[in-house]
């Protein structure tokens, strides 16, 4: 059910029909841009179906390393996330530079999916990478939701927030979005490089005080004085701007429903935006697992529950952090080892966190082999320490990059029938 999703999102499938036709474009080039762990899958999928003359098609995207994908015109740059890098903030300057000549007679096709925030750390004037990251490891420690930390993003960057299609003005701008965020706002997605962003330096400094957020002072002074102030919805250099959401986690989560029912088990989808504290989430996906166990409620075994969205995790502890893996434990202490329950939650991008895992499973008798091995599930929970917990007991999903991103992936299989 996981390798369906990942599948649905890919995008040699979600992009060619969105190619533009050359006729469209007359004597016009089309400039392809972009940034996310699908970019350059992306861009590999317009070379291929692009009919028009090559020499009129050229660009660049940025990937995450280790997810770019060979083409021909378009250059594919790669760059460090989830903290940005120097190599992120050349290639979002160069991208910059690649749209700043256009006429009315081209087309940008703007490529973007989930991780371009930290792909194009190009800060407004008076900031600094360093203060980039320095933001970037804060958010992601705080316990903020995606369009929360999107939210302070876009009033930081010289590029997203609508500042990237303000740039491209007069030429016409198309996006394509492989959504990652709970909701599939544009505005979320990778920050709304191209769109405009109705929220204000205000909500960002909001947002900052409700978690307590440390930020460095020249970060606090852009979003006191409003000189972060982002790209407005209404904007004229907005008006030949069109954006076309094409893969989500719900098309995702509607793969695997389909992998379900051809295997004779009847799918429930839960919600594709579940959002809140991991390990909060865990204990709940576990009671409504139960539920389904014991009375046959919302659907009776065989059945799998499947949901979607971002979850997040406060980290207190020592360990590495990763909400997938942290809602997983959390979801297996409530289970105590209810025979006939199993559990996958992974990344559909293929890295939970900070690390190159996509999530865990977890068995029947996951606690049962942690006690063997000496350890406290409640102690790794309580640390953050969910990928060393699944990792001591091989249970680790590991897949690779997988060049695309429609958010996590929850799968809860209740195997028989356990009712009285």
């Amino acid at each position: 059910m996981f390798a369906a999703a990942v599948a649905s999102a890919q995008p040699s499938l979600c992009v060619p029909a969105h190619v533009p036709d050359p006729s469209e474009l007359g004597n016009g080039r089309l400039v392809v841009i972009g940034a996310g762990k699908a970019s350059a899958a992306m861009a590999r999928a317009v070379e291929d179906h692009w009919a028009g003359d090559m020499s009129m098609l050229d660009g660049l995207v940025v990937t995450r390393h280790g997810y770019a994908v060979p083409c021909d015109r378009i250059e594919i740059v790669e760059a460090s996330h989830p903290v940005p890098d120097a190599a992120g903030l050349a290639a979002a300057q160069r991208l910059l530079e690649r749209v700043s000549d256009l006429k009315p007679q081209d087309c940008v096709l703007c490529l973007i999916s989930g991780g371009g925030s930290s792909l194009l750390p190009l800060p407004l004037p008076g900031l600094t990478l360093e203060h980039k990251q320095a933001v970037n490891r804060a958010l992601l420690r705080s316990g903020a939701t995606i369009s929360e930390m999107n939210r302070v993003r876009r009033h930081l960057s010289a590029i997203k927030g609508g500042r990237l299609a303000a740039a491209c003005h007069p030429a016409r701008v198309l996006t394509l979005l492989i959504s990652d965020v709970p909701g599939d706002d544009p505005v979320d997605i990778a920050s709304g490089p191209t769109v405009g962003d109705p929220t204000t330096c205000a909500h960002a400094l909001a947002i900052v005080r409700r978690y307590g957020i440390a930020l460095p002072a020249a970060v606090m002074r852009v979003l006191r004085s409003g000189e972060g102030e982002s790209v407005k919805p209404g904007d004229p250099r907005l008006a030949r701007s069109e954006t076309r959401i094409i893969a989500t986690p719900q098309m995702a989560l509607e793969a695997a429903a389909a992998r379900a029912r051809r295997a004779g088990v009847t799918p429930c989808i839960l919600g594709d935006a579940i959002e809140g504290e991991a390990r909060d989430v865990g204990k709940v996906l576990a009671a409504i697992a139960l539920q389904a166990a014991r009375h046959g409620q919302p659907v009776a075994a065989p059945c799998v529950l499947l949901s979607g969205g971002e979850t997040s995790v406060t980290v207190r502890g020592q360990g590495r952090g990763g909400r997938n893996v942290e809602c997983l434990l959390s979801m297996a202490i409530a289970l105590d080892g209810h025979p006939h329950i199993h559990a996958l939650a992974a990344d559909t991008d293929g890295v939970d966190g900070l690390h190159e895992i996509a999530g865990a499973v977890v068995k029947p008798d996951s606690l049962e082999r942690a006690w063997a091995l000496g350890m406290s599930p409640q102690d790794r929970l309580d640390n953050n320490d969910g990928h060393g917990f699944f990792e001591a007991l091989g249970d680790a999903v590991v897949t690779g990059p997988t060049r695309t991103n429609v958010n996590d992936f929850r799968a809860i299989l209740i195997d028989a029938p356990d009712m009285p």
